[in-house]
């Protein structure tokens, strides 16, 4: 028999032992969805600050383990919306809850209780009778015996398989919930290249590089008050590639905000982003910045379209 046939008959046969399943990330607002989906894939594809809601859109990172392919699912941050790009990312998050074949549940177990968004979260899980995985993330900053407290108050819901003990910064019990996963999800062909780390278009990607800068050194409501998009990529013969990118706010203070006293404040915006695409492309970046006011683009139909999210949500 060919090695071809020999194939063929297994695959017929249930003997192909890929493993392929669509994992969601949900969790309260800076919960640390983003970094434990950074570290299960183990490469930056979401963003990460210390502000909250920072993640818009879902984002799909491909982690591999072994014979499986999981795909996660980065939600934003699920809480009581009230605006209308609040509302879109919620719908998005529960949209993701949705379509997954199961559910991992992130909580900041240096909170003392379990929050009003978290409660929101459970509950709607229960609302849909979906189970799933407990998180319990950042347990360096807990005591062992109110994380043990945490997890009778936590596994008393009953909607709870599993429970694992985190830190997603430190890497600290990720290997655990990772072979979890890897064994727990579905037989079936991988939707993706070995490979491909994210679905996530590089311009898109890009502009979220960006984007983490400003919040990192912007304060108060700004970052909440501005986007960035990917105007134009280049690419080169010598294998750099330029971009233009534009960040768009709503006033022209939040202009004279970016921009910084002569410039500086972009400049160092600038530095640090380009650094970082250098870094996760291997590539040479050209980055230039503009920034443009233009009042309503939270309520401009395309920038939803973009990131994925309902514009009437």
């Amino acid at each position: 028999m060919t090695d071809s046939a020999k194939s063929d008959r297994e695959t017929q046969e249930g003997g192909n032992s890929h493993r392929c399943g669509v994992v969601a990330l949900l969790g309260a607002p800076n919960a640390g969805k983003s970094t434990l989906l950074n570290g299960l894939v183990g490469a930056k594809i979401s963003i990460v600050t210390h502000k909250v809601q920072t993640t818009r859109a879902r984002i799909r990172g491909i982690a591999m383990e072994g014979d499986s392919q999981i795909v996660l699912v980065d939600t934003p941050g699920i809480f009581a919306a009230e605006r209308r790009l609040e509302r879109a990312m919620v719908a998005a998050a529960w949209a993701g809850a949705r379509d997954a074949d199961s559910i991992v549940l992130i909580y900041d177990a240096s909170r003392k209780r379990i929050d009003k968004d978290t409660r929101m979260i459970i509950d709607g899980l229960k609302e849909t009778n979906r189970r799933a995985v407990l998180v319990l993330n950042k347990i360096d900053a807990i005591k062992r015996e109110r994380l043990l407290e945490l997890v009778a108050l936590f596994n008393a819901e009953g909607i709870f398989d599993e429970t694992f003990m985190i830190s997603a910064l430190k890497g600290d019990g990720v290997k655990d919930l990772m072979s979890y996963l890897a064994a727990s999800v579905p037989s079936g062909e991988w939707l993706f290249p070995d490979d491909q780390l994210s679905d996530l278009p590089m311009r898109l990607l890009a502009a979220e590089v960006t984007r983490e800068k400003l919040f990192l050194h912007l304060h108060q409501e700004l970052p909440y008050a501005l986007t960035v998009e990917t105007e134009s990529w280049e690419d080169f013969q010598d294998g750099s590639a330029r971009l233009e990118q534009t960040i768009y706010v709503q006033r022209d203070q939040h202009k004279s905000i970016c921009l910084g006293k002569k410039g500086q404040m972009i400049r160092r915006i600038r530095e640090e982003a380009q650094a970082e695409l250098q870094e996760m492309t291997g590539r040479k970046i050209h980055l230039f910045l503009f920034v443009k006011v233009r009042e309503r683009w939270v309520d401009d139909p395309e920038r939803y379209r973009e990131w994925g999210l309902e514009f009437n949500a």
